[in-house]
């Protein structure tokens, strides 16, 4: 799997123990706190294809333009690809298509090996950046997001927008959802600011990711939140380490929407950013003690990443 270059070095797992980090960072968005909430399996359910089409990311394009790489491409009957690239090497393998049977145009990035991605997570060197402003246009500067990340964003930005749009021509849908797990999921959370920057209003969107690191600052996390063109939903998998880097104390934080694992395998949606209940990823996972890399690839309701 491709490891991202970011000239890092390997230093070991940082403990939640360090203190917090004081730098001046934008306040968090307040909302008010509920209650954490058990999904119904019926709900678990309706998120199943979107599982298998962020599994189906780790395919390679010929394969998902044949749409005929095993079980987990053709779990989503209906499906009917417009482009798909990247070499899973320099640039992450996408694809876009749209789905028959959702209605939805469908925008999927490759994840990573855990392997390669948390020595990158937990080096005390990672960078924040702010977007590039010819791909985001009037975002503030106050939003600075992880210098990798955004990178191997900007690697396919252009050529999924122009596939998007192909989409959306050729089937009249007006719904897009983003899916990815893993660094595929940072690349899909920063594809769902970019693209209503660049398409026509009428659009609905929403983000649906899987072991989803920590992407931005405090500013990044609330301008998410805000953004009526952003509908995030991130899936997290019992003690997956992914989620919880980078750290805290580097300024990263993470924006709402989590659904959380457990042991017993239900399902708790944690309202609000990083929510620091033992029953979300945040309170479940404080320290590299309780860490277990074997999960970031899941299961997710019985389904493992990967082509």
């Amino acid at each position: 799997m491709h490891q991202l270059a970011l000239g890092h070095r390997v230093i070991a797992p940082l403990l939640a123990t360090v203190s917090l980090f004081t730098g001046a960072i934008a306040a968090p968005l307040i909302v008010p706190r509920q209650s954490i909430t058990v999904l119904s399996t019926s709900q678990i359910t309706t998120y199943t294809p979107y599982t298998w089409f962020s599994s189906t990311g780790y395919c390679s394009p010929a394969t998902t333009l044949a749409w005929d790489c095993g079980a987990n491409c053709n779990a989503n009957p209906g499906f009917h690809t417009v482009a798909s690239g990247g070499d899973g090497d320099n640039i992450q393998y996408w694809f876009v298509g749209y789905s028959t049977t959702l209605g939805e145009i469908i925008v999927s990035h490759q994840g990573t090996n855990p392997n390669d991605l948390i020595p990158i997570l937990t080096d005390a060197s990672i960078a924040q950046v702010n977007l590039d402003s010819a791909h985001f246009p009037g975002i503030s500067s106050s939003i600075k997001v992880h210098d990798g990340f955004a990178t191997a964003q900007l690697k396919a930005a252009d050529a999924v927008l122009t596939a998007v749009q192909t989409a959306l021509s050729t089937s009249g849908y007006k719904k897009i959802t983003l899916v990815g797990h893993s660094l595929g999921a940072a690349i899909s959370l920063l594809d769902s600011v970019y693209l209503p920057l660049h398409l026509a209003s009428g659009i609905t969107y929403k983000t649906i990711v899987y072991g989803l690191p920590r992407v931005g600052n405090q500013a990044f996390a609330n301008y998410v939140d805000a953004n009526t063109n952003i509908h995030l939903t991130h899936i997290n998998n019992k003690e997956d380490p992914v989620p919880v880097l980078p750290p805290e104390f580097l300024a990263y934080v993470h924006p709402s929407g989590e659904i959380h694992i457990e042991d017993s395998n239900a399902w708790d949606a944690c309202p609000g950013q990083d929510n620091d209940s033992d029953l979300c990823s945040t309170g479940d996972v404080p320290t590299v003690f309780e860490w277990n890399i074997s999960d970031h690839d899941g299961p997710y309701n019985g389904i493992t990443m990967g082509c």
